[in-house]
């Protein structure tokens, strides 16, 4: 994080990065003298309503943030900046996207919680877009235009306004990760009811982390004179980037038990604040996260640590647990939405634990045409996971790997009806695993 005054003394001269969040009001025309370097530039948690109509002598400018402001309009000097690959206006007042505001060079946009009404078709001139992010608006449609996005990996639609699912969504042919809960078409699911905790039997130890929708903390339960280390989730209870957390809440309920699922407890009952939240099994201390989550440069991939390495039997037992609890959770009604290596947990030995449903969506299982579709979106996922493990695994030449990179083929094929379901993946892995 650099300063303002640094800005204006010069020390800043030759920078390729810029940083402020110092309330500013108004753009600070010293950033022009970046123009002939500057890449990446977040004016984040300021006070700005509008940009320079000049903005576009930042012609290098790549990467631009301005979330946690008071824009109403989205700027149409965006798209004066031909390099600009990603933008991020989350947490504005903006209600109106113009049409000249579309950069079409644009690869990843973020317009999560604001109040737009309506996209324009110009959307559909984004031929690159690989990640799009409208959660928490007031959408009614989805501009067909948008069809033509053809390398689009990543949708969130969550907590709109939308009538319905558009059938021309489901054949996009790289889409993978599709976020749609809490519009008007959702499916309504029955949840049953779980046991009742109440917070006066907790004990709260220590934060395990800290996610977009909520707040785990490692807690003894004292439940009737046994006490139990367990793990509790607190719930924000606002919009996320992914959909709202009572979704995410329900549909950690509907997804039951699976080994391949952190074993749910209960639900909080009379939180001080009135806030809802979870109980569940504490994870063992020998699990760690097998992915970091994407970067601006990988924008829908995961990335992973350098060290990280697996032994194909690793990866056999890791991508078998996967497969088997998106096959159940799809049993459900339940389209995970978020299908990642940095959602997994695994110990030394392969085993596996999978997580994190804040972008979980219930659909249908009795529309049988939409219900396929939207497997086989996942399973897409499925198979850039699938690719993410081979590239990580130390046994290249194993014919093992020759037959998962077949089925990773299979997965991401750009005819989403000729991709296996997930039953199918799990029969054949399981017969690799013999």
């Amino acid at each position: 994080m650099q300063t303002l005054q640094q800005l204006q003394n010069g020390e800043l001269k030759g920078a390729t990065t810029l940083k402020l969040a110092e309330q500013l009001l108004h753009f600070p025309e010293e950033i022009f003298e970046l123009a002939d370097t500057l890449e990446y530039l977040d004016l984040s948690f300021n006070s700005l309503s509008s940009l320079p109509p000049d903005f576009g002598r930042l012609q290098k400018l790549k990467i631009f943030f301005c979330s946690e402001n008071q824009f109403t309009v989205l700027p149409e000097v965006l798209a004066d900046c031909p390099l600009l690959d990603i933008v991020g206006f989350k947490s504005n007042l903006i209600e109106t996207v113009p049409a000249k505001a579309i950069n079409p060079n644009l690869r990843w946009l973020i317009l999560t919680n604001n109040k737009v009404n309506e996209l324009p078709a110009e959307i559909g001139n984004c031929h690159r877009m690989q990640k799009l992010m409208l959660a928490g608006n007031r959408l009614k449609t989805l501009p067909p235009s948008l069809s033509n996005c053809q390398n689009l990996e990543l949708l969130r639609i969550a907590a709109n306004q939308l009538d319905e699912l558009p059938q021309w969504l489901l054949s996009m042919p790289k889409l993978s990760w599709l976020a749609f809960s809490g519009n008007n078409f959702n499916h309504k699911h029955a949840v049953k009811s779980i046991e009742k905790i109440d917070w006066s039997e907790f004990e709260m130890k220590h934060l395990l982390g800290e996610g977009a929708s909520g707040i785990i903390s490692q807690a003894a339960w004292n439940n009737h004179g046994v006490v139990k280390d367990v793990a509790v989730k607190i719930f924000k209870g606002a919009v996320t980037s992914d959909g709202l957390p009572q979704d995410e809440m329900d549909a950690c309920i509907v997804a039951g038990n699976h080994e391949g699922l952190v074993k749910l407890i209960g639900e909080i009952a009379n939180h001080p604040d009135n806030k809802k939240g979870l109980v569940m099994e504490l994870i063992p201390k020998s699990f760690f996260n097998l992915g970091l989550p994407p970067s601006l440069a990988s924008c829908t991939r995961d990335v992973f640590k350098p060290e990280m390495r697996l032994s194909v039997n690793q990866v056999l037992k890791i991508v078998s647990t996967i497969a088997s609890v998106a096959e159940h959770l799809h049993s459900n009604g339940i389209m995970h939405s978020d299908l990642y290596a940095h959602n997994t947990l695994i110990d030394g030995e392969g085993n596996t634990l999978f997580g994190d449903f804040g972008a979980a969506s219930f659909y249908d299982k009795t529309e049988k045409a939409v219900a396929e579709k939207l497997e086989r979106i996942e399973v897409r996922a499925f198979g850039c996971f699938l690719d993410d493990l081979i590239g990580l695994c130390l046994e290249k030449d194993h014919p093992e790997i020759h037959v998962l990179s077949t089925m990773r083929d299979s997965c991401i094929t750009y005819t989403i009806g000729q991709r296996p379901k997930f039953g199918d993946l799990t029969i054949w892995l399981a017969k690799l695993i013999k």
